[in-house]
């Protein structure tokens, strides 16, 4: 138990640096399903409400992926 709360306390504070820096914290493969809290300090705004109309308008019913990245 001891080492997941470091591990979280370790990646939030290299995740902090790397955005601060003007970095990213995903690379050719994704934000990924652990790291989709970060989209809102990765993404703007109007990029996420871009993404979720996408998917409304390519998945209406929710039922590809339900419940991933943009909930």
């Amino acid at each position: 138990a001891w080492m997941r709360a470091f591990d979280d306390v370790a990646h939030e504070a290299v995740y902090e640096v790397v955005l601060r820096l003007g970095g990213s914290v995903s690379a050719e493969h994704g934000i990924g399903q652990l790291k989709t809290d970060l989209l809102r300090q990765v993404k703007d705004p109007v990029a996420l409400d871009m993404m979720r109309a996408i998917k409304q308008a390519l998945d209406p019913k929710g039922i590809l992926n339900p419940g991933k990245m943009l909930g």
